[in-house]
């Protein structure tokens, strides 16, 4: 299946006459300086910069690299927060024709190192604040605030040329590096352009994703810029949100965890602490809760679901309509095509990543030769084209009669109920025989200052309730409410490692 209508049709016509494919990063930052040259693009609340200038910073940067002897193709990584300089970096390294790593922020200096020494990285900018962490790297560094006293143009590269790697290990497994070309991080920067209503030259983001993220890098950075629109960060998140009421926000792109932290501030402060402009916040990354979007919605801000992998550049599906459908992920991003297999989904198209670093084997199990991505989630799609995430096949619990089921499908009924605000369903033993569990983490601002035994209560009742809707195989045999938040991965998900 493929779809090329549902996205475009967002736009209002003169808009979409003005968008297109640029298939590269060094095209892509010559397009972003001619065409919305004066505008505002980058701040940190304090500092401006428009498109020209920033483009201008970007030429001294890719001067100052090409300076220091690199060839085409050589891997640059970047240690730094959420800063314009970081911004800055990424689009001269990848528009100089070399490689961006953007390494995790809280990374130790060990795994820095590590880092460094596996993927062969030949230059490390860093930022003020990780001093300390690159030390002993065995590469030459620089500050991320350098630049060359001239600049330099941009490189002649092929869009299937590698453009950045990405840390990628999903909820369970070791952190893998996939490469994504130029034309995967473009497809996906131009997806992240479709919502509903003006889009170019008339917002501002709060950035409150790590560019480490391919969230963070690619909808909440490149789409912004492809938009015309004003980035802002503060450096990392806490500090960004904190300065929600001076940015004053149109857009966002969050995770549902952040869009649970801003649902409790909004509580403590009032809407205003989002800064009165909010219209429109793109989560994904994670399950969306129902009960997350109905709280936006009647706070007057659209919360849009979607999914996507570090495989195809974030954007595979988006969803738009949830109020009408709000646990489908939506349908899929123009110019990719889908198919069901023994119900896990494939996608191809120009937004697949080339593979993993240094990993043949890990790549093959993911990526057939001709081009699609086996993405290990189980889907089903409904009659007007709208995707579902039933499950994952690496989480399949096989049942005592041989069946197989997906933990995720028996979460689904509980994330229905406004009292719970995550859970995980996983199997266990139980007086030596294997039995399916749950997990439970509640809201506790629903329960007001009740006692820890009628929220346990109540809980135990909604697993009968559930357990009442399931087959006998299915159902939950034990369960344990927490006190404490789940072990989290870096997007904020729930990991099925606790």
């Amino acid at each position: 299946m493929i779809n090329n209508t549902y996205f475009p049709s967002m736009l209002p016509a003169e808009e979409l006459a003005q968008v297109k494919y640029i298939p590269t990063l060094p095209e892509f930052v010559i397009w972003i300086e001619q065409k919305w040259g004066d505008l505002p693009c980058l701040s940190d609340t304090v500092n401006h910069l428009t498109y020209k200038q920033a483009c201008d910073l970007i030429a001294r940067k890719r001067a100052l690299l090409n300076d220091m002897g690199l060839q085409k193709g050589d891997k640059v990584a970047i240690l730094d927060n959420s800063t314009m300089e970081a911004v800055e970096m990424f689009l001269a390294v990848t528009s100089a024709g070399y490689i961006a790593i953007n390494l995790p922020a809280q990374l130790p200096q060990q795994a820095v190192m590590g880092c460094c020494m596996k993927f062969g990285v030949k230059v490390l900018a860093y930022g003020k604040d990780f001093v300390e962490t690159i030390k002993g790297v065995p590469c030459p560094t620089i500050a991320i605030t350098n630049c060359a006293d001239h600049t330099a143009p941009v490189a002649t590269v092929d869009k299937n040329d590698p453009a950045a790697i990405f840390f990628t290990g999903g909820t369970t497994g070791a952190p893998k590096g996939a490469i994504l070309p130029h034309r995967a991080l473009m497809r996906g920067a131009l997806n992240g352009l479709y919502a509903p209503g003006h889009q170019l030259g008339c917002h501002r983001y709060a950035t409150v994703l790590p560019l480490s993220h391919v969230f963070g890098l690619i909808y909440s950075t490149l789409s912004v810029l492809y938009k015309g629109a004003e980035w802002y960060s503060a450096g990392n998140t806490k500090e960004t949100i904190s300065k929600l009421p001076v940015i004053r926000p149109t857009m966002m792109v969050a995770v549902p965890g952040i869009c649970e932290i801003l649902l409790g501030l909004v509580k403590m402060y009032g809407k205003p602490f989002l800064g009165g402009c909010l219209q429109v916040i793109i989560s994904g990354a994670a399950n969306v809760p129902p009960k997350l979007i109905g709280e936006f919605d009647d706070l007057g801000i659209q919360l849009f679901a979607g999914y996507g992998m570090t495989e195809g550049a974030n954007l595979t599906t988006g969803n738009i309509d949830v109020k009408t459908r709000p646990t489908s992920v939506g349908k899929l991003y123009p110019e990719q095509e889908a198919k069901v297999v023994d119900g896990e989904l494939w996608f191809r198209g120009d937004n697949v990543f080339l593979g993993y670093y240094g990993e043949p084997e890990k790549t093959a199990e993911t990526l057939t030769e001709d081009g699609w991505v086996k993405t290990g989630d189980l889907v089903r799609f409904d009659e007007d084209g709208f995707m579902y995430i039933v499950g994952r096949i690496k989480n399949l619990i096989i049942l005592s009669n041989g069946e197989n089921v997906s933990p995720e499908s028996i979460e689904e009924p509980f994330y229905k109920d406004n009292k719970l605000r995550d859970c995980l369903v996983k199997e266990e033993e139980v007086d030596g025989r294997p039995v399916i569990a749950i997990e439970i983490l509640p809201r506790m601002e629903e329960f007001g200052n009740g006692p820890w035994e009628e929220v346990e209560a109540y809980f135990k009742d909604l697993v009968g309730k559930v357990n009442a809707t399931l087959p006998t195989t299915h159902q939950v045999s034990k369960v344990t409410v927490r006190r404490e938040d789940f072990k989290r991965t870096g997007a904020m998900k729930v990991s099925r490692n606790q």
